[in-house]
Formats: structure tokens, sequence, C-alpha cells
């Protein structure tokens, strides 16, 4: 493994967009211009089978559980998350997206259904996935369309927590792949940070730790490869301007005099103008980002980093009621409500001349 061995083994939504580098009037992809790139991640709320794991707490996503999750319920929600996933960044890459970040499934059997679905049958998606120590049994994901990605290595990473009284917190593990999108080289880490559960100070240790163990992923990268373009997507649990992101991560609001080891993060200008990808006590965050490291801007070949944007069509928000506006998600206090998820997915465009 070249590059990887060293180290493994040692209110208000709004779209809004960045364009740091491209304006907006240069690019006409209709005019065959550019090649555009979609990237997407979404945590798609506890997809679970109906099937009782002995070895992880999954007792409530089963037929028999308080969630009286049945066959029709799962594959009501398999519908609903590829027709989402079908979609993202459909307006501008007239296709559905080239590499899918995911978090919360359960296992390979869920990602194996989700594809199975109509609007993803035909896409041509190819799984990189591992199962994770998380005592609910979720895990992280890369989905990638095989005729634009080859992966060549990819590892999970293990995140070791304890608490106070050194007992072990399991959680997701952080996964690396790297591969060749379009016969260019690039690296993608699919992160879910340790949640808030218990309160946002209680856990903010974790979250932390978290952020430590991805910044020590990317500096080992960089050590075997100096000019490798890397990319970090996921739920990291905090919004861009909470510590763990902007100071343990290392993260810039704007693309200019970046290292090769800081982290350009296109979500920061959106947050702060308002947008987010989930909802919580009348207050919205944005915990669901993609990231990109210095070297994506250091060299004006190949592909380069166009906008982000939070995908919000309005079948997502949930129509009426006391969550009005909010994430339409499967379950709401308890409550059956045959939503799609509790977040909302982001997306980033790259675009490389044609």
């Amino acid at each position: 493994m070249k590059y990887l061995l060293p180290y493994f083994f040692a209110g208000c939504l709004c779209h809004g967009c960045l364009r740091p580098g491209l304006p907006v009037s240069e690019i006409e992809p209709d005019a065959g211009m550019y090649r555009i790139r979609t990237l997407a991640f979404y945590n798609v709320e506890n997809l679970f089978d109906t099937v009782n794991d002995s070895l992880t707490a999954d007792d409530t996503r089963t037929p028999e559980g308080t969630d009286q999750w049945t066959r029709e319920r799962y594959e009501i929600k398999l519908r609903h998350l590829a027709r989402v996933l079908s979609e993202i960044g459909l307006e501008t890459a007239r296709r559905s997206p080239d590499l899918i970040g995911l978090c919360e499934v359960e296992n390979r059997g869920v990602l194996e259904d989700l594809l199975r679905q109509d609007p993803l049958r035909n896409k041509g998606y190819g799984i990189v996935h591992y199962d994770s120590p998380d005592r609910r049994g979720i895990d992280v994901a890369l989905l990638y369309k095989k005729a634009f990605f080859t992966p060549v290595e990819h590892v999970s990473r293990r995140l070791l927590l304890y608490d106070e009284q050194n007992r072990r917190r399991y959680t997701r593990d952080q996964l690396l792949v790297y591969g060749m999108l379009d016969g260019e080289g690039i690296y993608l880490s699919v992160n879910h940070w340790p949640s808030r559960s218990g309160g946002e100070a209680a856990t903010r240790q974790y979250r932390k730790q978290a952020a430590a163990l991805q910044r020590k992923i990317l500096d080992s990268v960089l050590r075997e490869d100096p000019f490798a373009r890397y990319v970090a997507m996921g739920d990291f649990n905090d919004d861009p301007t909470d510590n763990s992101i902007r100071y343990t991560l290392g993260t810039r609001q704007v693309p200019d005099s970046l290292e090769a080891r800081d982290f350009f993060n296109p979500m920061e200008p959106l947050f702060l103008a308002g947008s987010g990808s989930l909802a919580y006590g009348d207050m919205w965050n944005l915990f669901d980002q993609v990231l990109l490291n210095g070297n994506w801007f250091a060299d004006t070949t190949g592909y380069r980093f166009w906008k982000a944007r939070v995908f919000r069509p309005g079948y997502l928000l949930t129509p009426s009621g006391a969550y009005r506006g909010y994430p339409f998600r499967t379950y709401a206090g308890g409550t059956y409500q045959g939503g799609y998820s509790d977040h909302l997915p982001v997306y980033a465009f790259l675009l490389r001349e044609d």
C-alpha cells in the first residue's frame, strides 16, 4: 500500500455557494467547457435492515422492537433515500453524484439493497464499507461510480475513546480511500464523529479526539505523498466554527495561501450565512461538511473545487406541524413519520477543463 501503509501499520436554510478561483460567469457546463464531478455526503438516519443482530444494540429497529421496523417501512426508506441520492447536484451535473459518503448504515447488505432501488439500479455504483465497533452497529461507507472512479487502496482507522472511568466508548471508524478519479489520484475520508448525546460540553473531548485522528491521517498521507489531494467529508457533529473543526482539524473559510495540511472549509461561509443541514431546539446546525486540503488550490491543472451546497428540495422538509420546515425524518418523538432523514445532504462540485 504505497501511501497508506507507513501510517496504518506503524433558522434559515439557504443554498448559498462559494466560488474560489472560478467565477460562475466563466463556467458553462452546457457548452462542454468543463467536466463536472459531484461529491456528496448524507447521514441517512439509521438505515437498518429488519433482522436482529445479536452483536449490536439494534433491537428497536426490528418488527418486534419499539419502532416496529417492518419490511414495508424499510423498503419505503430505501426508495426515499435512493430518490435523494439520485437527485443531488442533478440541476448542474445532469446526473447523480459520482462519489457519495454515507453514515448511519447498519451493514453492507443495506447498501446493496439501496443500490437495487430503481433510481440507482443502473448507475453502476460500487461500495467501500467496513464494519465498525459502534455500539448500535452503524457504519460509514463510500459509494462510487465505477465508470469514473477506481479504488486503489482503502483502510478503516479505529477511533479509540475512553470516558473518565477509563471505560471504552465504542464509536465509528474513519474510512480512508485512495483511488483514481478520471485518472487523477485523490484521497477520500468518510467520517461520523461522536455525537452530542449527553450534552455538547460533556462530549466535546471525544470530537476533538476524532479531529486529532483525522489530522493525523492527513499528515501521514502527506508524508508519503506531499502533493496529495485529500477530501474529508462527514457528519462531524460540530459546526464549522467549533473548536474541533476550526482549530484541532485546522480549517480556513477562504482558500488563499493554504498549506498542504490546511483544510479549506466551504461550509463555513454557508453556516455563517444561515445555512444548515439539521435542526435542533429551534436552531440550525451544519454538522455535515465537505473539506478539501490546500493541494486542491496549489495546482491549476486537473480537477479543481468549484462550489459547495446544502441539498434541500421541498420534499426533504417536514410539511406541517411543530417541526414544519425541519428535515423530514423517519421517526420523530418515537412516532413513525415516513420521511427521509433528520439530516439534509451536502455536496460539492469539482471541475476540470474538458
